[in-house]
């Protein structure tokens, strides 16, 4: 088998933005025009959204007419609202026209009520009302990620009138793999695979190979829920269906690949304390409001570890070396509290966690801190008792650390469920609670010891 390189997208992304800079220094505006309109719409916003603010107004005013509703639609939230704002109703309307009714749907929701509601009064009466059924339902369902656009067939018809059927249009809407067999009121019977239809002696009926076993999906299903049945069933699309089961149309899977993103990004950033679709280029003053929040609650929580140090200044005074050892009995707690909280929201994510198994896991993670805590008290309070000689200071640190261990495995177990329960995001608040437990527990059970023992 022969080998070979996928070519590295961060470095040709900059390759490009280099090649762009240097046309736009040179003032060849329409050698710009020219590179960037070739280029495929994920790409260009990709561009946008690693230029700073000054070269990004001059690449989007320099986007063909043609491309600019696919661009908005790959831009991340923030950028996207940015540009959004300057745009008037009639505009939304022009650029956003032939882009998927679930894809203005998402650029839509990021705009103000009354800014949507001028959007769809300059919107044609068909696509006004598609778009209208998208956006009654909220965004992270199945009803604010589903598709209108679909083809559906009578269970009666033979497969040689609905191949026919299908060369009658220009072309079928992407991400097709399947066929939606309805009855008269719309209520969906069953499943027509293309394999299966290309494959078919054209004289049965659409009855005699449709699947009446496929699961459809809930309109009112959360968007977590629907990736996870992706992912495990291999669908390319599904179907989406009101209460009494009517077909209202269909998820694709290049729409759970952006849930399965977003979520993957909002993880990691909220971990932060940053906003989900935070610009990388946005200005100053922005970024400093959306980062001083956290920043503020985090001194707060500092503050809070700093008190219980300070009730312990007698003792550290007299016995020094425990300023110098403190800091590790907090920070290995932050660390084994971190593997916990990690492990358990993404099993949180993936839905593997609930009432009949939380307890087992949380005895399992107790466990497992207490063999680490073992190891790591022997290591640490031998080192200990070597560096100052003092075989109390060591009984006490390895104490300490067995002590937080516990706790923090206690804690990234079940802070996240307790979180969860409370409609709290734990990749948000949880590691600031986390961080706070440890680094008091820690303290305090370290200089406390020490109180005790001196």
């Amino acid at each position: 088998m022969s080998e070979f390189t996928l070519p590295n997208h961060s470095e040709h992304t900059q390759a490009r933005l280099l090649a762009l800079t240097d046309a736009l220094e040179s003032g060849s505006l329409a050698q710009v025009r020219r590179m960037l309109n070739h280029l495929p719409a994920p790409t260009i916003s990709h561009l946008l959204e690693s230029s700073p603010k000054k070269t990004r107004e001059v690449l989007w005013a320099l986007i063909d007419k043609d491309n600019i509703g696919d661009v908005l639609n790959y831009l991340n939230i923030d950028l996207q609202t940015d540009i959004l704002e300057k745009l008037s109703p009639a505009e939304v309307v022009s650029i956003t026209e032939g882009l998927d009714t679930d894809d203005t749907a998402d650029i839509l929701q990021n705009l103000p009520e009354q800014v949507i509601q001028q959007v769809l009064g300059n919107m044609r009466a068909q696509d006004r009302k598609r778009l209208e059924a998208v956006l009654s339902y909220p965004e992270d369902t199945a009803g604010g990620l589903l598709n209108t656009d679909t083809i559906t067939v009578r269970r009666n018809h033979t497969l040689d009138v609905v191949l026919r059927y299908l060369r009658r249009h220009d072309e079928i809407p992407e991400m097709t793999d399947s066929i939606w067999v309805v009855d008269r009121n719309d209520m969906l019977v069953g499943v027509l695979p293309l394999r299966k239809l290309l494959v078919s002696d054209p004289d049965l009926t659409v009855q005699d190979i449709m699947d009446t076993a496929a699961e459809a999906i809930p309109v009112t299903m959360n968007q977590q829920e629907i990736a996870h049945k992706f992912v495990r069933m291999d669908w390319v699309s599904a179907p989406v269906v009101d209460e009494h089961g009517k077909l209202l149309g269909r998820i694709t899977i290049d729409d759970i690949v952006d849930v399965i993103r977003e979520e993957s990004e909002h993880s990691i950033k909220s971990m932060a304390g940053l906003g989900d679709e935070e610009d990388t280029f946005a200005p100053v003053v922005r970024t400093a409001k959306s980062r001083a929040v956290w920043l503020l609650i985090n001194l707060v929580t500092c503050f809070m570890a700093s008190s219980v140090i300070s009730q312990f200044s007698a003792t550290i005074n007299h016995v020094v070396a425990l300023a110098a050892l403190m800091t590790v009995v907090a920070s290995m707690g932050g660390v084994a509290g971190n593997q916990t909280q990690t492990l358990v929201i993404r099993s949180i994510a993936l839905g593997q966690i609930g009432a009949s198994n939380s307890m087992w896991l949380l005895n399992r993670e107790l466990a497992v801190a207490a063999l680490n805590g073992l190891l790591l008290a022997v290591v640490a309070g031998g080192t200990a008792v070597w560096w100052f000689s003092d075989w109390t200071l060591g009984v006490i640190f390895g104490s300490a650390i067995i002590i937080n261990l516990l706790v923090a495995a206690l804690s990234g177990a079940f802070l996240p469920l307790l979180l969860k329960a409370m409609h709290i995001d734990p990749a948000l608040a949880g590691g600031v609670v986390l961080t706070t437990i440890t680094d008091v527990v820690g303290f305090l059970s370290f200089l406390g010891l020490a109180t005790l023992f001196y």
